[in-house]
Parts: structure tokens; sequence; C-alpha cells
């Protein structure tokens, strides 16, 4: 029987199979920038300071869009026009019918495996509670997501 990501939309899924698709790498809550000549986004390493940077989760996942009114909700419907969500990212991997790669938690029945496989942000990212705004430039990642 196939797991409920192949066989489930996103917009069929559970709220539980919703957050089940995370998988804790903690990129989407980096804060980006956009390119003002060429428009492309690209990731610094500083993170939302609701981020707990150990765990790669939200410390206050209920408030969070009020409490961080740029916070951008996913859904189903805003998924697709998402072009900054990495590459690795479940919701962005089901939305385009790819396959979750073997490092993925639903996969590898391990909660730890994003982190062995070196996704996760944790370890190297630093909140934005410690970086002046005019600094973010300065924390340009050169890694592809």
């Amino acid at each position: 029987m196939a797991p409920f990501w192949e066989k489930t939309t996103l917009e069929q899924l559970t709220p539980d199979q919703w957050e089940a698709l995370c998988d804790g790498c903690g990129r989407c809550c980096l804060q980006k920038l956009r390119h003002p000549t060429t428009g492309k986004v690209q990731y610094t390493w500083v993170a939302c300071y609701l981020l707990d940077i150990e765990t790669c989760r939200c410390t206050d996942y209920a408030l969070r869009h009020i409490l961080v009114p740029d916070c951008l909700a996913l859904t189903a419907a805003t998924i697709p026009a998402l072009r900054w969500l990495p590459r690795t990212c479940a919701y962005r991997l089901v939305a385009e019918k790819k396959p979750l790669p073997p490092w993925h938690p639903l996969i590898s029945g391990d909660p730890r495996s994003v982190q062995t496989a070196g996704i996760s942000v944790r370890d190297r990212a630093i909140s934005e509670q410690f970086v002046h705004p005019d600094d973010l430039e300065s924390f340009y990642t050169q890694e592809r997501f």
C-alpha cells in the first residue's frame, strides 16, 4: 500500500499528515533576500527569532503569524508559486509529484536523519536576534536550497 504522501494531494491531507510532511530542516525559516536586478531569492544563515536552532522547530508555532507578520503560511494553494522553497521540501516534492528523499523522517523512520544528511540548519544558522538588519547581506549562504 502506498504511503499517504504518494496517494494524497496536498489539498486532501489531514492536518496531522500535513504536519508530518515537514522534515524539520528549518530552511524555510531562514531570512531570504531578493536580488534587486534578477529577482532571484537568496538564502542567508540568519533564522527567524522564533526558530529554535537546536531542534529546528518554531518556538511559538501557533502564534507565529501574529508574532512574525512576514511569516508565510504554507498552503496547498501557495506552495506551487513559492519557487524559493528548498528543492528538498516535502511540500514542494509532493506538489511536484516527486518522491521524498531517503533521509526524510517519513522514509527513514528517524527524526534525526535530516541532521545526519546535512539538510538541517541545526548548528549552522544564527538567530536574527544577534544580527543587525543592515548586516543581513553578510550572511548569504552559497548553498543552493
